[in-house]
């Protein structure tokens, strides 16, 4: 669940006043072709704002921080272990907060590279068949690391991911985003 802040309410209501606003300004048009295209066009453009608006204020309002961050790699199940503390540093309640963990293999670092393990092409998956054998050079995960984030409050959390077992120097980059 995400969740509105009074600057949401605020914002919405602004556009909702702009929206009568011009409504009545295009009510007193007498061609019925340029009537519904004002009304058309000021309803698309005031939803464009409005969505664009949420997002933004969810980008500068839901706030939060990793702290004490750690990886450990597991060589017996193959997987690698994150785990940390998260803490919301901003004014207002977060809905949800997820990680997007990225690992990307070195290739370069290896003896043989071959141009399939430096490129890939991922537009025409649904033509091509994919080899069993492949091995991609980049391993993208999400995970939920909190929900229900009240102001001020630090959590404790830990992910595990699986880890290719031919990856060699690799490189990770991790992400947060907050709703």
């Amino acid at each position: 669940m995400t969740y509105f802040t009074i600057l949401h309410w605020i914002a919405l209501f602004i556009l909702l006043v702009l929206f009568v606003l011009l409504s009545l300004v295009a009510l007193k048009q007498t061609n019925k072709k340029i009537l519904i295209s004002m009304l058309f066009s000021n309803f698309l453009v005031i939803t464009m704002l409005a969505i664009f608006s949420m997002f933004v204020l969810d980008k500068y309002t839901k706030i939060a921080k990793l702290e004490s961050m750690t990886q450990k790699r597991i060589l017996m199940t193959e997987s690698l272990t994150l785990s940390g503390k998260i803490r919301n540093i901003g004014n207002f309640d977060i809905g949800k907060c997820v990680l997007e963990v990225k690992l990307v293999n070195n290739a370069m670092s290896g003896g043989d590279v071959s141009g399939s393990q430096i490129f890939s092409p991922s537009g025409f998956d649904f033509f091509t068949s994919k080899k069993k054998n492949s091995r991609p050079s980049t391993v993208l995960n999400e995970f939920i690391i909190a929900k229900n984030f009240r102001q001020g409050e630090l959590r404790n959390f830990s992910v595990s991911m699986k880890y290719p077992p031919y990856f060699q120097k690799p490189f990770m980059n991790y992400k947060l985003y907050c709703r």
